[in-house]
């Protein structure tokens, strides 16, 4: 099979991890299945490159297996070497209600991260148990590994279908990753910035405010950075929150110009092979199938992040 051209494959949340060993860039993405009953089995593939820019795959690199807890759609898969090992972050849906619905909003339904092991990046990535890893009772999404003095936390956002402004919250994991070591602490809602306008669900409805696509990054200066997602005036956009004292914990305090605001988002931040700093996500937000990953060099100032090329 000839390689690919990045504008070619159809990618949301697009995650990279760099193997400087191998020189190879792994690229994640959901690969979802209908399976013999006709319900969607939620799955994750991988392609692979020596460029960024063609691409050879994609190849099966987790199914969920028939008797997990949720087995529906996966979001935001993220792969994190750790310890000599290689850990799925992925946000699984479900059909399974919950809680009767608000009118004019979403269904309430099971949907949480749930973390997967593996010995190498192509997998095949296994479950510690059939739970997911956010708490049972709450509409949990977009799982990021951020390790801190040794100790591994996870980043993760509250959804705003459940609590109208949505939040973005940290948890210890317990050493091995495979379960919470503690409760979860919520770091800021999605109004908080000015730049994070909110949607209607339905016309005159309560505004919703997303948390999406968290990230972290320490700065040349030691400032701890995240990325995350929400909507700006009806565009898909990235803005930049900083940790007041440094660490996961904080508190955050939002920067005031968002990193892109072009109906795009969901990044993350990578490094390539030679070490400079790129920001992938992916253009547009919709409609479904356009999706493309987008790959921008970045600009660590000490204080902030910032795009060097044009969005």
């Amino acid at each position: 099979m000839s390689a690919l051209n990045i504008d070619d494959i159809n990618i949301r949340d697009p995650f990279i991890l760099t193997d400087n060993v191998k020189k190879i860039y792994y690229m994640y993405r959901t690969s979802d299945s209908i399976m013999a009953d006709g319900k969607v089995r939620g799955g994750v593939e991988v392609f692979t490159s020596r460029d960024l820019k063609k691409w050879n795959g994609p190849q099966t690199v987790m199914r969920i297996p028939a008797d997990n807890g949720l087995t529906g759609t996966v979001w935001a898969p993220e792969v994190h070497k750790y310890h000599g090992k290689y850990y799925l972050f992925a946000t699984i849906n479900s059909d399974i209600k919950w809680k009767k619905r608000k009118e004019g909003w979403g269904d309430y339904t099971w949907r949480g991260t749930q973390i997967f092991h593996a010995d190498r990046p192509e997998g095949p990535f296994k479950p510690f148990d059939c739970f997911v890893t956010t708490p049972m009772d709450w509409m949990a999404l977009d799982g990021t590994l951020w390790v801190e003095n040794g100790t591994p936390y996870m980043v993760f956002c509250h959804e705003w279908v459940q609590t109208e402004d949505g939040t973005m919250e940290a948890v210890e994991l317990k050493s091995d990753l495979s379960a919470m070591a503690g409760e979860p602490q919520t770091l800021f809602y999605g109004s908080a910035p000015d730049w994070s306008t909110g949607i209607e669900p339905s016309p005159g409805s309560p505004k919703g405010y997303i948390t999406d696509g968290c990230y972290l990054y320490r700065t040349k200066t030691g400032k701890l950075l995240m990325i995350w997602s929400s909507f700006s005036n009806g565009d898909y956009a990235i803005g930049i929150a900083e940790s007041i004292t440094g660490s996961v914990k904080g508190p955050w305090r939002q920067q005031e110009k968002p990193l892109f605001v072009k109906n795009g988002g969901h990044g993350m931040i990578f490094k390539t092979f030679d070490g400079g700093l790129r920001l992938i996500l992916h253009q547009p937000n919709s409609p479904l199938g356009a999706e493309r990953a987008k790959i921008f060099e970045l600009e660590d100032t000490g204080n902030t992040l910032q795009l060097k090329n044009k969005q």
